[in-house]
């Protein structure tokens, strides 16, 4: 996979645009713009694109992939200590270790046995990136996370039996339905399990979702541009 991505001139635009919007659609739902914050998923964009968007003052960045990752971060978070990295794709239990080092935010747990292996590496690194559980908000069958009558189980098993600290929530909702009804019930077991972290909306519907509470919302094609499929 590879992208099609905006001109370094446009992205600084882009972003500011997109951080316009969150502000509106803060101010509207009668929050404080500051509550939320903007991802910038860096997803097979390359470093020297990303150097455009950390030259224009966006530090929190969003990766799909451990593997993808390790080629651009090590060398970016070097020459820019305050960026702030978070693993917004699957991590496979053979790739905690990696993640826990690269990492500073980990939105996807959702199953006990990568909760285990995480307490463990967390453990063993003396390193504690900042841990949201995916709910998979509409029950898709192919989609990760837990399922939203399973969450307080699983966060309370996280916290109880692993001693894992869980800061968030964080779903996709079904690509085909309105988003609004999902992030209102993301929204209502985080509160209900006394959780500040919310991390729902993308590109296309980041505003609904700053309505319903988000405090972070990750957003890609917007800032960096469409992504194609090769050949």
């Amino acid at each position: 996979m590879s992208a099609e991505h905006h001109s370094a001139t446009e992205i600084p635009a882009r972003l500011r645009l997109v951080k316009e919007e969150i502000a509106l659609a803060a101010e509207a739902a009668e929050r404080d713009p500051a509550s939320v914050k903007l991802i910038a998923v860096s997803k097979t964009v390359p470093a020297a694109v990303i150097e455009e968007a950390i030259e224009a003052g966006q530090r929190l960045f969003g990766e799909n992939r451990v593997q993808e990752a390790q080629t651009k971060w090590p060398g970016l978070k070097q020459l820019h200590g305050d960026i702030e990295l978070h693993l917004i794709g699957p991590l496979q239990t053979n790739k905690v270790r990696e993640a826990v080092a690269l990492f500073d935010v980990i939105e996807t747990l959702d199953r006990p046995k990568l909760a285990r292996a995480l307490a463990e590496e967390m453990e063993r690194e003396g390193k504690r990136p900042r841990l949201f559980v995916q709910v998979n908000i509409g029950e898709e069958p192919q989609k990760a996370g837990i399922k939203p009558e399973e969450t307080p189980a699983f966060v309370a098993l996280c916290r109880d039996t692993f001693n894992l600290s869980i800061d968030g929530l964080m779903c996709i909702p079904p690509f085909h339905e309105e988003p609004s009804m999902h992030f209102a019930l993301l929204a209502k077991l985080a509160d209900e399990l006394g959780l500040d972290g919310l991390s729902m909306g993308m590109s296309g519907d980041f505003v609904k979702a700053v309505a319903f509470g988000a405090t972070y919302v990750r957003v890609g094609t917007a800032i960096f541009g469409e992504r194609v499929l090769l050949d």
